[in-house]
């Protein structure tokens, strides 16, 4: 009786250890999958997805398999924190997220406390580092201030002899960047005629376009998303207005052009140099198109974020979060990006942002 106690201990002793052997690494990315910024919560997902799909082609990490979960915060700084305690609940030791800085610095003092590592591709409000709760939080984007720095240097060479406006949705992203664009401008040598905030979210801009044609704004810079800036062209040019509108990062998505047509014609953003035009990125850039997606906007950052992650646990040899920061703080890591590290607060060492502008449908550096 006792020899067959310790065999079956011995078995479940070695089931145990396979089992263990086999287990899967789960991590995660979470954005806004529903709502009105649901198009940049599935550039994430198609990142995020992709690269888990390379990965475990190529046999995993540390011969484990990753598997992925993905949340939902709508941009909602409540739903954010709600989502990253699931991600806790789940054994998530890795999120690649999240979209708005709103949801990214609040959801941030869960993965510090909780021990995950999270790196953003797209939070660029210089507080999500700057104000880092703990050595795990990290981005691959650029920096509000970095961002504002282009445009409002910009606006001012290029715009000078016209009436500027600067508005803002009043959200840690949107005014973040309306207030380091403004400052830059202002440091250039030109002041803004208008300076004024609006609610994101809303469909009637009726009263903001009669004041930007009453004080003959050439140009509006809109601290905001593509949604509510695509009706803002719409309605400028309802009232004859030419007004060139000018904006960041959160136009690089299709669904802008979907809201303007030919009315967002000549829009100008900044966003950082396009991936997709990186050599290294051909390959999957070809696996996204062969799957009938265009890798623009964040895709390409989502999956740098996994990349590097997981070279940063192929390196530590675990997912320990200790280890793990120490490789990302140390290494260098090749994406889809390009080669890329990390400096002391967790932001990345790429270069910076350029002027885009849209026509035709589709957006392009400024010639």
């Amino acid at each position: 009786m006792k020899k067959i106690l310790m065999a079956g201990v011995a078995m479940s002793f070695g089931m145990a250890m396979t089992s263990a052997a086999l287990a899967d690494i789960v991590i995660a990315t979470a954005g806004p999958m529903t709502g009105q910024y649901a198009s940049f919560g599935e550039q994430m997902k198609a990142g995020a997805e992709q690269a888990v799909a390379d990965i475990n082609a190529a046999g995993g990490i540390n011969g484990e398999k990753l598997v992925l979960e993905i949340g939902d915060d709508a941009c909602d700084p409540k739903q954010a924190v709600a989502v990253a305690n699931q991600m806790v609940g789940k054994g998530v030791v890795f999120m690649a997220g999240h979209f708005c800085s709103g949801s990214s610095i609040p959801a941030s003092a869960v993965y510090a406390e909780e021990g995950i590592i999270q790196i953003s591709p797209a939070s660029t409000n210089p507080k999500f580092t700057d104000e880092r709760p703990g050595p795990g939080t990290f981005r691959v984007c650029g920096r509000d201030d970095q961002q504002g720095q282009v445009a409002g240097e910009y606006l001012a060479a290029n715009f000078g002899d016209k009436n500027i406006a600067i508005i803002n949705d009043k959200t840690a992203y949107g005014k973040g960047l309306a207030d380091e664009t403004q400052k830059y401008m202002e440091a250039a040598g030109k002041k803004p005629t208008l300076v004024e905030s609006y609610t994101a979210g809303e469909k009637d801009y009726t009263a903001l376009v009669s004041k930007l044609k009453q004080e003959n704004i050439g140009v509006l810079y809109v601290g905001g998303y593509h949604t509510e800036a695509g009706l803002m062209v719409r309605q400028m040019r309802d009232q004859g207005m030419d007004t060139i509108l000018v904006s960041g990062d959160a136009l690089v998505t299709d669904e802008y052009w979907a809201i303007t047509g030919d009315q967002g014609e000549g829009t100008l953003m900044t966003f950082s140099p396009d991936p997709r035009k990186n050599e290294v990125a051909a390959p999957v850039v070809a696996e996204f198109k062969e799957k009938g997606i265009e890798p623009e906007g964040y895709v390409l950052y989502t999956y740098a974020a996994v990349q590097a992650w997981a070279d940063a646990v192929k390196a530590a040899g675990s997912t320990d979060y200790d280890a793990v920061i120490a490789a990302l703080d140390e290494g260098t890591f090749k994406t889809v990006l390009g080669d890329l590290s990390f400096d002391d607060k967790g932001d990345v060492t790429l270069p910076g942002y350029v002027f885009y502008e849209w026509s035709k449908g589709k957006y392009d550096y400024v010639k």
